[in-house]
């Protein structure tokens, strides 16, 4: 299957999941009092550090999510299925909760500018994994297929690695302009 497929599918369960998020009716967006507390909790923590190493925790934890997700897609791809759709489900309540409690400006404010680089880094990598896992799945059961595998590793590396160099500008924004575009 060539990847565009990948790209759009991984897209479409992204989308789908920050639509449902965004639905009141779900439920997913009521957050106690305590959950929004231990959030609170850890961004304190994270914002007392100095700003180069804010940068580093933020592209290590996208980076290393990335990395575990394309490893262990050969697993019937259920880990790329779950972070696309639970990062937009997270994506959509958090943002229509903030979007009360502030304003949709707001939120774009503080989405957009890292977004641009995160989101579709977010989904370059995650098509790189159902990709690679379908391969490695297929691979299992079809002869013909374990001769693809390598060639499909060695292609899904490439966008792995693209995505992952999308993920520092999306932390440097995300560290040095993000907070000045909210105060």
């Amino acid at each position: 299957m060539r990847y565009r497929w990948w790209l759009l599918g991984a897209t479409f369960l992204f989308v789908a999941g920050t639509v449902i998020g965004t639905l009141p009716f779900t439920g997913i967006g009521d957050f106690s009092a305590e959950g929004i507390a231990t959030i609170r909790y850890f961004g304190d923590i994270l914002t007392s550090l100095p700003a180069p190493v804010i940068a580093l925790v933020i592209f290590m934890k996208n980076a290393s999510a990335l990395l575990l997700s394309f490893a262990l897609s050969p697993m019937l791809c259920l880990v790329p299925v779950l972070a696309l759709t639970v990062n937009g489900l997270l994506l959509g309540s958090l943002s229509a909760i903030v979007a009360q409690q502030e304003s949709l400006g707001f939120v774009l404010t503080g989405l957009l500018p890292h977004g641009v680089f995160e989101l579709p880094a977010l989904i370059i990598g995650e098509a790189a994994a159902l990709s690679f896992g379908a391969a490695a799945i297929l691979a299992v059961f079809r002869r013909r297929e374990r001769e693809l595998l390598l060639p499909n590793l060695k292609q899904n590396l490439k966008y792995l690695l693209l995505a992952i160099g999308l993920l520092i500008p999306a932390a440097i924004i995300e560290t040095y302009l993000t907070p000045l575009l909210l105060a």
